[in-house]
């Protein structure tokens, strides 16, 4: 399609021009005055407080902090669980990516359906899913893995594996096979063919899922929480533990500084990874042969991928939630649904039952996802234009950047900056805690970051001469939306929906300190039970988190059914 020459473009009507700058500054103006309002002001509220005495700035508190035993002892373990695991997830996800996305089988669909739920799964799902398998009569116990640096990097992997099988899948089967086939050609072996071959080419794409592993795990609460116990922690629950029990913000307002910076660099990476993905992407065809295990056709390659995959879908994925589920079913009195029962009880200390609490976490999912779903469409419609200007175009990537801040502060920080700095924002007569939005706006600003980098590769695939095309025949910059955005952006709609309603389902950072105590959400109800001694508890922490799971299977089924191939990047 040829460029639409710039005397045609001067034939768009003035009107024309002019509302679609009036339409640009909202779509920018709007999700940055909720950032600013709902993410910067509660943090840099709250990261302030630690940093001010008698009103001057007073930053002795980084020598302070920095110089304690404890704290040096928390970053290594942050940076040790957070590099380990993601070692093991990129070396297990290899193999994976290379079986589902790079080959063709029957059931494929289904098992990466399977392979995809972990990542979607609530932390504190995840978190008590592992000690059911590693603790007590668990069927891993001997291990002796509870309360470790290694069972907390065993469900770290378990979370993020996915991440790198539909990131390094999608990317690798986009891949032209001609220069491996040229390889194998010249004598070598499939072996050296990968080596020398594909795998350097997949570097892009490693580099990308590597640094968002990276990211997740070194910010992963829920699951440190419940699996680590009181001799382990990680900077996330560093700044839960100083905010809630030693009521430290100087000692939190450092930590949150330090983890910014680190998550900064993980952003960093992860976005000129994906800038070179995307180029890669644009340049090739896909391919994809058919899995070959026996035969004269039998591939060596295909036999490891299939055995990697099996073991990891089986023992890593499959054994904890198995597990799970069994433990919910067992009571003092033997088998039965004793455990979900108890789910309808209400009092012992707890605020509601737990079909209430599913119900308040179900009514607060859809507001949130509602809020972040507006609020992410009009960031990845900013970010995806390809203005000419070169001031233009540093400002769309800017705001691109800026929308991804809340995966690099801890929600805890987010949750008790809302509730300490908006009880009269900017000065005004109104207390913004007492209102029930609170709540789902919080998860929102926790939810938009992945929404955006859901919709966003969609968008960016829309050829920009189409825009200029639809303005010089005269199409409104409405209709301009109507007709050649909107057809796009619908395919990733459903997955956008799914994926926010799941993040909202399972936030614990936030929603810990948000959360009114006679109406807890499901995830907080699952710690306060988990937190009470008794075998009933357990077994009823169970029940909810198999609850759980279950609602959050169900959404992310749905927004499957009614995704296209978004080629998002979770």
């Amino acid at each position: 399609m040829a460029a639409v020459p710039a005397a045609l473009s001067a034939r768009v009507p003035r009107r024309w021009r002019a509302g679609r700058v009036v339409l640009w500054a909202l779509a920018a103006g709007l999700p940055l005055a909720f950032l600013g309002l709902f993410f910067v002001l509660p943090v840099v509220g709250l990261v302030g407080r630690g940093f001010v005495t008698d009103g001057s700035l007073d930053l002795s508190g980084f020598a302070e902090v920095m110089s304690r035993p404890r704290t040096w002892r928390i970053l290594e373990l942050t940076v040790g669980q957070a590099t380990v695991g993601t070692a093991i997830a990129v070396l297990l996800g290899i193999p994976g990516a290379h079986l589902l996305y790079r080959t063709r089988f029957r059931g494929q669909a289904l098992l990466r359906a399977l392979v995809a739920v972990p990542f979607v799964l609530p932390t504190i799902v995840v978190g008590v899913a592992f000690r059911s398998v590693l603790s007590g009569h668990g069927p891993l116990a001997f291990l002796g893995w509870d309360g470790t640096f290694a069972g907390v990097v065993a469900a770290l992997v378990f979370f993020n594996y996915t991440v790198v099988v539909r990131t390094v899948g999608a990317f690798w089967t986009g891949l032209d096979p001609r220069g491996e086939q040229a390889a194998r050609a010249l004598g070598a072996s499939p072996a050296r063919a990968f080596w020398s071959v594909t795998l350097p080419a997949l570097v892009p794409a490693i580099a990308s899922a590597a640094s968002i592993v990276f990211l997740f795990c070194a910010t992963a609460f829920g699951v440190v929480l419940v699996l680590g116990g009181v001799g382990y922690g990680t900077v996330e629950t560093e700044i839960w533990v100083q905010t809630t029990q030693f009521l430290d913000l100087r000692a939190a307002s450092v930590l949150s500084v330090v983890q910014l910076v680190v998550v900064t660099a993980s952003l960093w990476v992860a976005g000129r990874a994906r800038r070179r993905r995307e180029q890669a992407l644009s340049r090739v065809p896909e391919s994809r042969p058919v899995l070959a295990l026996r035969g004269p056709d039998a591939r060596g390659g295909d036999r490891l991928a299939v055995a990697v995959t099996a073991a990891v879908v089986v023992l890593l994925l499959g054994l904890p939630m198995v597990t799970l589920l069994l433990r919910s079913l067992r009571t003092r009195d033997g088998w039965g649904l004793g455990n979900y029962r108890a789910l309808g009880v209400r009092g012992f200390g707890l605020g509601a039952s737990g079909w209430e609490a599913a119900a308040t976490s179900l009514r607060v999912a859809v507001d949130a996802t509602l809020i972040a779903v507006v609020v992410a469409g009009l960031v990845a419609l900013v970010a995806s234009r390809r203005p000419r200007s070169r001031g233009l175009r540093r400002a769309v990537g800017t705001m691109d950047a800026v929308m991804m801040l809340p995966l690099g502060v801890s929600a805890v920080t987010v949750g008790f900056g809302i509730l300490v700095t908006l009880n009269h924002p900017f000065g005004l007569a109104v207390d913004l805690r007492t209102s029930p939005m609170l709540l789902p706006i919080a998860q929102a600003v926790v939810a938009v970051p992945l929404v955006v980098r859901t919709v966003l590769p969609v968008l960016r695939a829309i050829d920009s001469r189409l825009h200029e095309a639809a303005a010089v025949l005269g199409a409104s910059p409405a209709r301009v939306l109507r007709h050649v955005d909107w057809p796009v952006a619908a395919r990733s709609l459903g997955l956008a929906v799914g994926l926010a309603f799941a993040v909202s389902l399972g936030e614990f950072g936030a929603t810990s300190f948000l959360v009114r105590p006679s109406a807890p959400t499901l995830p907080v109800l699952i710690y306060r039970l988990i937190g009470r001694p008794g075998a009933d508890n357990l077994g009823t922490a169970m029940a909810a988190s198999v609850l759980l799971a279950a609602l959050t299977a169900v959404v992310m089924a749905l927004a499957e059914r009614l995704r296209g191939d978004t080629g998002g990047d979770v």
